[in-house]
Order: C-alpha cells, then sequence, then structure tokens
C-alpha cells in the first residue's frame, strides 16, 4: 500500500486576490475562495459588504481589477472573450427578483436561454419547458400564463426552472428567499437543494436569510468591507466563535461591525 499522499481534487470554483475598485470605493479587497465540486457555498455579509460583486464578477458581468476566477483549473479571466462565453454557458443563475420577461409566457421565461441559442425547435422546447416546471412543483397548465399572472412564490419556481433548465455545472443563487413568507422560503430551499443535488452541479448563494443559509448550504463564508473575514460548515452559523459572523447571525446591534461603521 502507497504511502504516498493523495492530491486534492480540483476546486470547481477557486478564487484568489480577487479586487475590484469603483472610483475610491474598494469594493472587493483580495477575495480568496474556494468552491469544491458538487457543494453549495452561502456568502453572507451585510449591504454594500461585496456579495452581489463577486457573483456579478464570475458571471463576466464585471470585470475585476486584479486576481484570477478559476473554474475546473482554467482562469476564466485570461481566455479569450469566446472562450470565456463557452465556459459561462454552463452557469445558471436565479435572480433576486427572478427577473423573468413580463411579455412571454412562463414556458419561453424558462426556455430562453435554448431558444436563444437555436438548441432546439419552439416545439422541443416548450416540452423541455413543461419537464422543468415539474421538477420545481409547477403544473404544464402554467406554462401557457405570464409572470403577472402568478404569484410571488410561484415566480420564484419559474426562475429556478429557467436558471436549470440547460443543466448547468454551476448555479448562483441571488437572496433566492427575498419576499417570500417562512413557509415558501423553505419550500424554495427544498427545491434548491434538490435541484443542485439531482444535477451534481456546484453551488454559490448569496443571502441575509440566515435560516435559509443553513438548509442550502454545506459551507459559509463571511464578506465584510470586502474582505472574508470567516469561512466553515454551514451549520456552525449560528455558533461560529467569531464576533462579527455571531453579531451578524444574531441581529445584534453592538458588537465589532458597529464599532466600525461609528468611525
Amino acid at each position: 500500500m502507497s504511502d504516498l499522499p493523495t492530491k486534492a481534487p480540483v476546486a470547481k470554483i477557486r478564487i484568489r486576490g480577487l479586487t475590484k475598485r469603483f472610483g475610491d470605493k474598494l469594493v472587493l479587497d483580495g477575495i480568496d475562495l474556494d468552491v469544491a465540486p458538487g457543494t453549495s457555498m452561502v456568502v453572507i455579509g451585510g449591504s454594500g459588504s461585496g456579495k452581489s460583486v463577486l457573483i456579478k464578477c464570475i458571471l463576466g458581468l464585471i470585470e475585476p481589477d486584479a486576481g484570477s476566477i478559476e473554474i475546473d483549473g482554467q482562469n476564466v479571466l485570461a481566455l479569450p472573450s469566446r472562450e470565456r462565453e463557452e465556459v459561462r454557458a454552463h452557469i445558471g443563475m436565479l435572480f433576486q427578483n427572478g427577473a423573468l420577461f413580463d411579455s412571454l409566457p412562463v414556458w419561453e421565461n424558462v426556455a430562453f436561454a435554448l431558444l436563444a441559442k437555436g438548441k432546439l425547435s419552439r416545439a422541443a422546447a416548450r416540452a423541455k419547458a413543461v419537464e422543468v416546471l415539474a421538477q420545481v412543483g409547477l403544473a404544464e397548465t402554467v406554462g401557457a400564463l405570464h409572470p403577472a399572472e402568478l404569484s410571488g412564490g410561484m415566480q420564484k419556481r419559474v426562475a429556478l426552472a429557467r436558471a436549470i433548465a440547460a443543466r448547468p455545472d454551476i448555479l448562483f443563487f441571488d437572496e433566492p428567499t427575498t419576499g417570500l413568507d417562512p413557509i415558501m422560503g423553505a419550500v424554495i430551499d427544498g427545491l434548491i437543494v434538490e435541484c443542485v443535488r439531482g444535477l451534481g452541479s456546484t453551488a454559490i448563494a448569496i443571502t441575509h436569510d440566515m435560516a435559509s443559509a443553513k438548509r442550502i448550504g454545506d459551507r459559509a463564508a463571511m464578506l465584510f468591507k470586502g474582505r472574508i473575514v470567516w469561512q466553515g460548515q454551514a451549520v456552525e452559523l449560528m455558533n461560529s466563535g467569531n464576533d462579527m459572523v455571531d453579531q451578524f447571525t444574531h441581529g445584534r446591534r453592538e458588537g465589532p461591525i458597529q464599532m466600525e461603521l461609528r468611525r
């Protein structure tokens, strides 16, 4: 039996030294983050901590000033634009407010990317949409409706169906339970977990909802002033031993975050 050390698996997403400024404001200050294949990472932090900018940098919506973003061992920031798009074609996104197209019926919203890329005929795309809608607990008849005819919870389900329709390797979730009551929030979280596990995808979610974070996350990280101040298991969020994390997760007025804000 060999005593040679086993090689650590390559992270699905590996971020090193990621930095982004907007004018004089430093939003990301040298972020280092690893997300293992097939796991879910939850990123928490207050408003303005850099959570959304981090995701937008990975998605290619914002160009960072420095650092690297590796997906499957490739630094996507160093790739030509066409190759970057090929990598990012394997990413699905659930936006905070759904971002559904009001003028399109539900089934076209779900199959939008498939139709835009010309991968399927309209008939095949509609059949695919019906199949994916069923995965998030929505009937075939919902496909003919428009987003304005749906409740907030149903809109979230449609947005989730759109995110998973192309069976992406990576999924991003931006505040997935915002605007939902606690029960519907738990339903959406359950669907997210089922979809991520069913696809074998790697996921990153940003959220202020601690109950949601513990339900959908395998690991968690906290951002404060553009830096990661803690990483650990998501189940440890409420008992992390880190003063900043404990103040944030328990919603305490007094603590190190407030002291920073008073300066």
